[in-house]
């Protein structure tokens, strides 16, 4: 009888409801995540505890019932699609399962199902292209700790990052080629933000400024975020043939100021304030439309582009299900 090989995709995680409740419970074990706030554990535990989850969560709530549909979390409904179609695309000699990070179905229970069914090889296949610490690193942190306690542990394979994976360009191509691109003022590609400490420790210098990480991968570099969200970049500017001068890299979701510069909300006001009526903006950090996305993109930034005289803020609809992203995952998966 052959061998199955178990596959294991992993995405960040989502409240199991827009409740208060499951809100807070969410942000207090996505918070609390030392790859995520890198403080001493008790600065984390009172800034999470007494600080951010109290004040946070009410507010977060309004925010994910807005986000929620019929189907539920936009990241748990596409996360499941992605999962099933590359299952189909798979065949039978692999099974496929999906975790998230923090919350439901949680790494622990999916990997105690996994260990039951006793696979020859798993691969683990975080939905993060480019890797940063507080996301891949935590999702491959948390499965080699559920792993140690196995007696029997098979061949596992781990993939970090797919920033440059040419399918990976190609999905995301794609999507932008539903639109005119000559119909837009600005194009933005906004990544999910990082404290700066963060970027730099993955330096042996302890400093990513020294490294010409916006112009450049190198063997130094190649898993600074920074480095890779500019590299993904240059891929997507090349192929879509956009001009110099006509997009800009930012990031979002920014908790204080010393994180990731430009500011996409601020470049975004900057675009409205140079007198620019539509601005077309990619994704390329999120492989499944979430909050992020559809929300912080979707709805805050066309609010504050039309507050400073812009008409049109077009997100560019995220991998989601797209054949050529399951096709990327495919090739993760198979060589």
């Amino acid at each position: 009888m052959k061998s199955k090989t178990g596959v294991l995709l992993i995405n960040l995680g989502t409240p199991d409801s827009p409740a208060v409740g499951d809100v807070r419970s969410y942000l207090s074990q996505f918070l609390n995540d030392p790859r995520v706030i890198d403080l001493p554990w008790l600065s984390r535990k009172l800034l999470v505890n007494f600080l951010i989850v109290p004040f946070r969560a009410p507010k977060s709530a309004k925010i994910y019932q807005k986000l929620w549909t019929a189907n539920g979390s936009p990241l748990l409904y596409y996360s499941e699609k992605a999962k099933d179609l590359l299952q189909a695309s798979l065949g039978s000699d692999y099974e496929v399962h999906l975790a998230m990070r923090y919350k439901n179905p949680s790494i622990p229970d999916v990997l105690e199902a996994m260990r039951k069914l006793n696979y020859e090889k798993i691969v683990v296949l975080p939905m993060f292209p480019q890797y940063a610490s507080a996301s891949t690193g935590s999702a491959l942190d948390e499965v080699m700790r559920v792993m140690r306690t196995w007696w029997v542990v098979p061949e596992v394979k781990f993939i970090s990052q797919y920033y440059d994976h040419p399918k990976f360009i190609e999905a995301f191509v794609a999507r932008g080629r539903q639109y005119n691109l000559a119909d837009y003022d600005h194009i933005l590609f906004s990544y999910h933000g990082l404290p700066e400490r963060q970027v730099d420790k993955v330096h042996n210098d302890g400093r990513c400024a020294n490294h010409n990480c916006e112009q450049e991968i190198t063997e130094e570099n190649k898993y600074c975020y920074k480095a890779t969200c500019y590299g993904t970049t240059r891929l997507l500017v090349e192929k879509l043939n956009i001009p110099e001068g006509k997009y800009t890299v930012c990031f979002q979701s920014r908790l204080d100021k010393k994180w990731l510069m430009p500011f996409s909300d601020k470049v975004v006001e900057e675009c409205a304030r140079k007198g620019m009526k539509k601005i077309l903006v990619f994704s390329p950090a999120f492989t499944a439309d979430c909050l992020e996305t559809i929300i912080e993109i979707g709805d805050e930034y066309q609010e504050i582009f039309k507050e400073h005289g812009g008409e049109k803020v077009q997100l560019v609809e995220s991998l989601n299900d797209h054949p050529t992203w399951i096709d990327c995952l495919k090739d993760l998966v198979i060589t």
